[in-house]
């Protein structure tokens, strides 16, 4: 080549030629004996390795010789750099407590292929930070392309209706995150992705189950916090109180702590029921006041727990988090966590069908819902299951009727001797 302007792959360098030569596209495809579409193709570099005699035959029909000509067949023959595969968000923190649930997640979408999976949970329990985690994982250990999606933005939804941006998906496997998708969620969209991309895979976050075709749901709890037989030694190796002494030791680097600030950092997890979300804001404050003063102080009005002035985590109110998770119960499930709320402070199954009167698999399939939504924690062994609501659930459901921000109840289904 000579004169003009250099250019760098195959399918430029072809589209230079031909200009070159006077000819469109279809002249070419006449005189190489090719389709037009074939011509297309090459020079918009969906062909990455042309066949040798499709580039003769192209070449012979622009008349190409010399250097010229070998350069030409050089470029057909060199590969293109790979392009590096989509990334997700990079996170900004890291992630504590959540080894087990990382490796699960990214199991259902890599190892057991899962295609629509849900992880579902109260707000600010973490689930944009554990998909985040799962989906870097799998970005760096799968080299699937990551298209994260905020389903809060206006626009991004519709933005995906022909999948068009999805790189890869059409071809193998790539990754599709929709980060808060409650209720915003067309079915059909998802149906259609589906369909014209058989290599995509979809993670969705959101506070409830979408009811979706083939959604397969990952329920994310709090994160574990000290039982009564955790010992003294152990307790800094509790999901929940490790995650609140790294976010302590952030204000404080050097941190040293004493038995008793111990024992009052891992109570106040416990009382905050391991919600990421609630520990953060409290080891904020625990640059003003010690952990024990904090715990007395929230005991007499945990909603009072805002966000420091610095965080770390996204912004939120845990009370509305609780009184939107409480909302968008049936009135079963709703009746049943404010009858359980306010007795024994664990349950059986059986306990709970015979307190509220019904069947005990109406009972299992309200629990159910309830532990899915995050409202209940399970307590004790698999074999003798029992289960709790959560400390803060239960302060919100023993408030008076008429206390400001009271959530409404809709008329029971147990008896009014029972649901105070």
């Amino acid at each position: 080549m000579d004169g003009g302007q250099p250019v760098s792959g195959f399918g430029e360098l072809l589209r230079d030629q031909r200009e070159r030569a006077g000819m469109t596209q279809q002249c070419l495809a006449d005189h190489a004996t090719l389709s037009v579409r074939a011509v297309r193709d090459l020079e918009a570099g969906r062909v990455r390795r042309p066949r040798h005699e499709t580039v003769r035959l192209v070449a012979d029909a622009l008349r190409l010789t010399g250097r010229t000509r070998t350069a030409f067949e050089a470029a057909a023959s060199r590969r293109p750099p790979a392009a590096e595969p989509a990334a997700p968000p990079a996170p900004r923190t890291a992630i504590v407590g959540r080894e087990q649930e990382t490796a699960t997640l990214t199991h259902c979408l890599t190892g057991e292929g899962d295609r629509l999976v849900s992880v579902v949970g109260l707000g600010g329990v973490g689930k944009t930070r554990l998909a985040l985690a799962a989906a870097w994982h799998t970005h760096r250990s799968e080299r699937w392309p990551v298209h994260w999606v905020p389903c809060g933005e206006r626009g991004t939804l519709a933005a995906l209706a022909d999948g068009a941006d999805l790189e890869g998906a059409a071809d193998r496997p790539a990754l599709l995150v929709l980060d808060g998708a409650d209720g915003s969620l067309d079915p059909a969209l998802l149906e259609g992705l589906f369909h014209r991309l058989p290599g995509l895979r979809v993670l969705i976050t959101s506070r409830a189950p979408l009811g979706l075709d083939g959604e397969q749901v990952v329920p994310l709890a709090p994160l574990a916090t000290p039982g009564p037989d955790t010992a003294p030694r152990d307790l800094a190796e509790v999901p929940a109180v490790r995650l609140m002494l790294a976010h302590m030791r952030r204000l404080r680097p050097g941190l040293t702590l004493e038995p008793a600030d111990t024992l009052a950092i891992a109570g106040l997890c416990a009382y905050l029921d391991g919600l990421p979300r609630a520990l953060e804001y409290a080891a904020g404050w625990t640059l003003l006041e010690s952990p024990d003063r904090l715990t007395r102080r929230l005991a007499a009005s945990p909603f009072g727990l805002a966000a420091p002035p610095v965080t770390h985590c996204e912004r939120g109110d845990v009370r509305e988090a609780l009184d939107e998770a409480l909302r968008s119960l049936t009135a079963d499930q709703l009746a049943l966590v404010r009858l359980l709320s306010d007795a024994a402070p664990d349950w059986s199954l059986e306990e709970a069908a015979a307190v509220s009167g019904h069947s005990a698999p109406h009972c299992h399939q309200t629990v159910h819902g309830l532990l899915v939504r995050g409202l209940l924690r399970l307590t004790g062994r698999q074999d003798t299951a029992r289960f709790a609501v959560l400390n803060l659930v239960r302060t919100v459901c023993r408030e008076p009727n008429d206390a400001p921000g009271r959530v409404p109840l809709p008329r029971t289904p147990y008896p009014a001797a029972l649901v105070s």
